[in-house]
């Protein structure tokens, strides 16, 4: 819950799985919904958490090719890994051409 706390805000909306960890969610100010995958539950509603476990799972696999990063140099590799996911039905090489071009302007 320290964790929780210090990364996102109170009142913030948060969609997990049925980790008994995350039972406290409530009772600390955030709005929280949550699927049951042990009841083979993978939405509900609006409610899933397929997508981030899909982003995870692409981001463990680009990152573990550096064999460790440094904390300064983390973020800036996973949200390379954020728009590589975002983009991964277009293609990447002329996303950051046509970004880098109009940033020269």
């Amino acid at each position: 819950m320290p964790i929780i706390q210090g990364k996102i805000l109170e009142g913030s909306t948060i969609h997990t799985d049925g980790w008994k960890a995350y039972d406290g969610l409530i009772l600390n100010g955030y709005t929280h919904y949550r699927v049951y995958h042990h009841e083979n539950e993978f939405v509900r509603g609006k409610s899933h958490v397929n997508g981030i476990e899909s982003f995870w799972s692409f981001a463990k696999k680009r990152l573990a090719k550096f064999n460790g990063l440094t904390d300064e140099k983390f973020i800036l590799h996973l949200k390379e890994c954020e728009c590589r996911f975002n983009f991964r039905s277009e293609n990447f090489t002329l996303f950051i051409e046509q970004l880098y071009f109009k940033n020269k302007k």
